[in-house]
């Protein structure tokens, strides 16, 4: 994802120009340098005509961009800053007060923060979704936030502009994985498109006989495979694989859920865990099973985020202060240690299918979930946890020897308890790194209440 951001500087008329100028230029470099696409005009002052502010709006309306820095050089009167601003007040803004500098033991200022401080008040009262930031005296410029907020702007216009595919509803009839389509739209502008499973099967027929042996050939040739699979075991995850794909290719879907237990498993007869381990390796796609639309949502989310590949995991234990955290089914390959493990099992009444039996990757995690508050408006469940190799165990109920499961012990720095006061489902979206600042950025931007 491209994080794209207007930038327009300001700074009083009577200021000298070489003061204002070079400190928003050196603003605007450091953001590019932290990845940001900046679309720049020439710094404002308040010149009695409005000629400079006329300037910069039809300079900046030549250029699409998902946020507009507003970089605060010096004492600016504020008429002059609102009649460029006024003409973006769709989109996010960053209010960003510099600082000043020394000469030798001299400090020396151009009164940034009389200009922002002016600013904050009239902004929020004539209702801009704005961040207000300033950098401190004596202290680092604060790029990093400042690319934290822009890069979530960037995330939040992306996700606005995304369909979801989803096959079949409420898989297990749960109630947890529904969603509230009107709100999600409202919110955050994304949509869920749902099909069945029979554009999936139509779509299976049109799949090639020698398609599917080069995909199941790439499981033999690329993944450990624990055990003997059965005839045709490697082939029917080939050809699932093949068959979602097309059908995220037609549709133009980067995200996706299904119908697992009562759909995949109950009318095509296997469990669809090599499908999917497959389907991440040959689509760059995110999903989650089960019709979890919410979790879905946050994992496509992470994923424009950090640009890392993220993955569901689902809770099965809990100790005083960690969560035992892990999936009876796949995980994408970019979070595997190693390469990708699987074994021909089968659960209960349903068929052989490929089951991900992969060590997973260690180390700071993030894990969230996209949810309702009970008040109308979404929220967002946030933790960061340290993620390390779990203990032996296993699920019940897998033909012996039983499986470990791809699975992390995720340790937190206080009670469990906290964390379960505040839990919205089963399955958690993690991602490794701690992303808990741009999940923040991103709620206020959009409007959903962030619990930590």
């Amino acid at each position: 994802m491209q994080i794209r951001a207007g930038f327009v500087g300001f700074g009083e008329v009577n200021t000298p120009r070489e003061f204002i100028d070079g400190r928003c230029q050196f603003a605007a470099d450091a953001l590019k340098k932290a990845g940001v696409e900046l679309f720049c005009t020439a710094p404002v002052s308040d010149d009695p005509e409005g000629l400079q502010a006329a300037r910069a709006v039809s300079e900046l309306k030549q250029y699409d961009f998902d946020a507009l820095v507003i970089c605060v050089a010096g004492w600016i009167p504020t008429w002059a800053v609102i009649r460029v601003i006024e003409n973006f007040k769709h989109l996010p803004m960053l209010l960003w007060g510099q600082s000043g500098w020394y000469e030798g033991t001299h400090f020396v200022t151009t009164a940034d923060q009389a200009g922002s401080t002016a600013l904050r008040a009239p902004m929020a009262a004539m209702g801009y979704n704005f961040k207000y930031l300033v950098n401190f005296k004596d202290g680092q410029p604060r790029i990093a936030e400042a690319a934290d907020y822009l890069r979530a702007a960037s995330a939040a216009a992306a996700l606005s502009k995304e369909r979801i595919g989803m096959t079949g509803y409420r898989d297990m009839r749960l109630y947890g994985t529904c969603y509230n389509a009107n709100l999600l739209k409202k919110t955050l502008g994304v949509e869920i498109e749902h099909c069945d499973l029979m554009e999936v099967q139509e779509l299976s027929q049109k799949v090639c006989d020698s398609e599917i042996a080069g995909a199941a050939d790439k499981i033999r040739n690329e993944w450990d495979i624990q055990g003997t699979p059965q005839p045709g075991t490697l082939e029917n995850a080939a050809k699932l694989a093949l068959s979602l794909k097309a059908l995220l290719d037609e549709r133009k879907w980067n995200a996706f859920s299904f119908c697992d237990v009562d759909g995949i498993k109950k009318l095509m007869k296997f469990a669809p865990a090599g499908a999917m381990a497959l389907l991440h390796e040959i689509a760059d796609v995110v999903t989650v099973p089960e019709n979890d639309s919410y979790g879905t949502v946050t994992a496509l989310l992470m994923k424009l985020l950090t640009g890392k590949h993220p993955a569901y995991l689902e809770f099965y234990e809990f100790t005083a202060n960690s969560a035992l955290m892990g999936v009876p089914d796949y995980v994408p390959g970019k979070l595997v240690e190693g390469r990708i493990t699987v074994s021909p099992k089968a659960f209960g009444s349903f068929g052989e299918g490929l089951l991900n039996i992969s060590k997973l990757k260690t180390g700071t995690v993030t894990l969230a979930r996209l949810t309702e508050d009970g008040s109308g408006k979404l929220a967002m469940h946030v933790s960061l946890g340290e993620a390390v190799a779990p203990p032996d165990w296993e699920e019940a109920g897998w033909t012996p020897p039983a499986p470990q499961l791809p699975s992390l012990e995720v340790k937190f720095d206080y009670p469990a308890d906290e964390f379960l006061a505040k839990v919205a489902g089963q399955h958690y979206i993690i991602v490794h790194g701690d992303v808990r600042n741009q999940l923040r950025e991103f709620c206020a931007i959009t409007g959903v209440n962030y619990i930590a």
